[in-house]
């Protein structure tokens, strides 16, 4: 049985994206991807993104990167839960990153939110990455 981690390889391109300077990249259709990247949208870390049909089953989503004076507006990203090992937490014990300058992107009962969103709600669930 193959296991594929579609978060991990669209965060991966991302990340590649980001080191070549490119101003766009384009990964696989999925909704939780589409809720990661709206949680990334809000909080400033991409610019935008939008699901492209090229045809009724195949959809992409094209993710328009962004930069700060020619730098990364990411400068740190990494995959929590693995497909072998998934990382889920209670309220109490939710981590912030870098002192609360970076996001944790949770999955809750309430959908995908920032760490941030998830103590407001009172609400732990399975740590999906951690961006700075």
């Amino acid at each position: 049985m193959v296991l594929t981690d579609t978060i991990a390889d669209m965060l991966t391109t991302i990340r590649n994206g980001l080191l070549v300077q490119k101003e766009k990249v384009q990964t696989p259709f999925s909704k939780v991807k589409s809720n990661v990247l709206k949680v990334l949208t809000e909080e400033g870390y991409i610019k935008d993104y939008k699901i492209i049909n090229e045809t009724k089953a195949k959809k992409k989503i094209e993710i328009v990167l962004s930069y700060i004076d020619g730098h990364p507006s990411i400068k740190k990203i990494s995959k929590v839960s693995k497909p072998g090992r998934k990382v889920y937490t209670k309220i109490k014990k939710l981590p912030s990153y870098y002192n609360g300058y970076g996001v944790t992107i949770v999955s809750t009962s309430k959908g995908i939110m920032t760490d941030k969103k998830a103590r407001r709600s009172n609400l732990g669930g399975e740590i999906l990455c951690q961006v700075f």
